[in-house]
């Protein structure tokens, strides 16, 4: 099978490549734009296959696109090339409104016009599989605000959709766009939602590579609010594992919620990454004495938690990593690999706080 991957020099969609060229004999062609966020340095493992090559490509240039696909003639598309980070978004939404809603419309309306020119089995088999997040759902009750002993509800795929940020709304807008040409031309879609990944390869703006990094430094190692809010994490490549059974035995027209069962305050996930490194890297200091307050992110959303047993039931998947395994396996990773760590970090992003209105810092 020949696979078109978005986005797969980004941090899921380079751990859906490594999964496919290890444990598959399909082909990836993988376009990426190469933003900041982009590094083709975690696809080292794989890059010399015969099966994998790479072209940079905007999605937002159609031209570019339609020659990918006329080019490569891919089985399905994996579209994972997306600006993901919430802060950033907040800073400066337009970057999000370009990617991820106009890019995302030309490759839609690419594949659907290529798609249409296919015959047969070809045709009968093509799939487009949109990647998106759990944020398009807004968020959920936290335990603090409830009895307590309630039952607290989880995201499902009828969940009814209540963006927040930038970053959230340019999502769901793909996530209807998906939807739209399904339902209106036809084109053989499939939907997933993650919670929160985490794992080797992470782009240190995100919490966890952050604190890791930060913690090694002796930098403070901020946290939001009162750090209360809920996650449930999900470790790289369960996802990537997840994504692969969705494109090859996903049902059209379905959304499948993937989740990593693990939910988390944000403080719990930072004081758990210290108690690490103090076993992993002892100092003179315990690294939690690092922890400092901020302002709180504007309209941050208090809780997320997926039910992906949808997954489960239907696809017969479910995560392998504990957040404890998974945790340690990224820290590890880290120790292992800071020529990569210094490498991504380029002049223009050094964990600096992010997610500041303009005109009110």
């Amino acid at each position: 099978m020949k696979i078109l991957v978005t986005g797969g020099a980004g941090f899921i969609g380079s751990a859906v490549i490594r999964h496919i060229i290890t444990n598959t004999t399909d082909e990836v062609l993988n376009v990426d734009k190469l933003t900041y966020a982009g590094n083709l340095e975690s696809l080292n493992p794989v890059s010399s296959s015969s099966r994998y090559q790479f072209e940079q490509v905007d999605i937002c240039s159609r031209a570019e696109i339609e020659r990918v696909f006329t080019a490569f003639q891919p089985d399905v598309v994996m579209h994972l090339a997306a600006e993901s980070h919430v802060d950033r978004s907040i800073t400066g939404p337009s970057e999000f409104i370009q990617t991820n809603i106009v890019g995302t419309y030309n490759l839609l309306d690419v594949a659907r016009l290529y798609w249409s020119s296919l015959e047969g089995k070809k045709k009968a088999s093509f799939k487009f599989h949109h990647i998106s997040t759990d944020e398009v759902y807004g968020d959920l009750p936290h335990p603090d605000d409830v009895e307590p002993g309630s039952e607290l509800p989880l995201f499902t795929e009828k969940t009814s959709y209540a963006p927040s940020s930038p970053y959230s709304a340019s999502k769901a807008s793909s996530d209807h766009l998906v939807k739209a040409w399904h339902r209106t031309y036809g084109l053989p879609v499939i939907i997933t939602n993650c919670s929160n990944n985490y794992g080797p390869y992470h782009f240190p703006e995100k919490l966890i590579p952050l604190v890791i990094l930060n913690a090694l430094e002796g930098k403070p190692l901020p946290i939001y609010g009162k750090g209360d809010q809920i996650r449930d994490w999900l470790y790289v490549e369960d996802h990537a594992r997840a994504l692969h059974t969705v494109v090859t035995q996903g049902q059209v027209g379905e959304t499948y919620n993937i989740g990593g069962h693990n939910e988390k305050r944000n403080i719990e996930v930072v004081e758990t990454i210290c108690k690490i490194l103090d076993e992993l890297v002892p100092s003179d200091k315990k690294y939690s004495e690092q922890i400092t307050y901020v302002d709180d992110r504007p309209g941050h959303d208090r809780r997320y938690a997926i039910d992906s047993s949808k997954m489960q039931q239907e696809l017969g998947w479910v995560p392998q990593e504990s957040f404890e395994s998974g945790l340690k396996k990224t820290v590890q990773w880290y120790l292992d690999n800071a020529q990569w760590c210094e490498n991504v970090q380029s002049g223009n992003y050094q964990r600096e706080r992010l997610g500041v209105i303009a005109g009110e810092e």
